[in-house]
């Protein structure tokens, strides 16, 4: 292990492996690996920094410029931190439902935010990704970096998540359990275990109101709901996201993602966001339905303390109808 850093940069990736004792987690064994250690707090760390090099290579992205991205958060402030450093400049387009956390955390990295609405879907001006993508089409040495269709995303899960865990689990991975934002986490590390470890399953937890885990388990498109959970679950199929590579999907309802999270907070001391909850409730649930011993792994996709307004503000909760234990 290195001792001492001087590039932040540097410091993504290599995350932690840490197995959760006081869960009840059936006759499986459940590991999560501490993606809120990067240091950008979450595993958009990762895809930031595989876009931005992928697109100064190609000559997309050049000396002075300006990086449009739409985003519930992680993702801006991932690519807040990285162009922060390499000296772009950068404009984030957000959902008006994210919290204000993240939208100071950008801030605070000298990004521009313009919010828009978060009750419209793909195809309305107002969605946030059309928006972006009109953005940076009127400015002048802009460039649209596009998580939901750029190659570099998965990719970096396929170069580092996924032989992280591998090499961390001493090849022994029966399942991992993870969420559809832009597809990238399914994608790359499914890709990767698909070489690797034919016999790992693909898990995917889902927000109850999103479409994906539908499509997992039948085939069949879902009308699309409202939750409260930050930066999972879809009202399309991002371009970059092979559902295939995945074996099943389980809804997981706002309720049971929030007390998911209180729990691992409580019992383990890891303060985790609202997608770590919706995660480690559908790890839950697929310990708990195995009649044989598996070893499973899922991801603290972000630290809690970019929602302590929100999900971690009795009033709030109470306010959305959500009572935890």
């Amino acid at each position: 292990m290195q001792s001492v850093f001087q590039n932040t940069l540097s410091m993504i990736g290599n995350t932690p492996l840490f197995e959760l004792t006081q869960l009840d987690t059936g006759k499986c064994k459940l590991f999560v690996k501490l993606e809120n250690q990067n240091p950008g707090g979450s595993i958009k760390d990762r895809i930031a920094l595989s876009m931005i090099e992928a697109a100064e290579k190609t000559g997309q992205l050049k000396p002075g410029g300006t990086i449009v991205e739409a985003t519930a958060g992680n993702t801006g402030i991932a690519l807040g931190l990285v162009a922060r450093l390499k000296g772009y400049n950068l404009k984030i387009v957000m959902p008006d439902k994210m919290s204000p956390e993240k939208i100071a955390h950008l801030r605070a990295l000298g990004a521009e935010v313009i919010m828009t609405r978060s009750d419209v879907t793909k195809g309305h001006p107002e969605y946030y990704q059309d928006m972006a993508k009109r953005l940076a089409e009127t400015m002048d040495n802009a460039f649209y970096i596009d998580q939901f269709n750029n190659p570099s995303n998965p990719l970096a899960h396929e170069q580092s998540t996924a032989p992280e865990i591998w090499e961390q689990m001493n090849h022994k991975v029966d399942a991992i359990v993870c969420g559809v934002g832009s597809g990238g986490t399914l994608s790359g590390i499914g890709r990767y275990f698909k070489k690797t470890s034919p016999s790992t399953e693909i898990i995917v937890a889902d927000p109850k109101g999103s479409i994906i885990a539908e499509l997992i388990n039948t085939g069949k498109h879902t009308e699309v709901g409202s939750w409260l959970v930050e930066g999972i679950g879809e009202d399309f199929v991002p371009s970059i996201c092979d559902i295939s590579l995945a074996s099943k999907g389980y809804y997981v309802s706002d309720q049971e993602a929030f007390q998911a999270a209180y729990d691992l907070l409580r019992l383990e001391g890891i303060l985790g966001g609202s997608s770590t909850g919706t995660l480690l409730a559908g790890a839950l649930k697929y310990c708990r339905e195995q009649t044989t011993p598996k070893r499973v792994v899922t991801f603290v996709c972000d630290t809690g303390n970019k929602y302590l307004s929100k999900m971690y503000n009795a009033a709030w909760l109470k306010d959305k109808g959500i009572y935890i234990d």
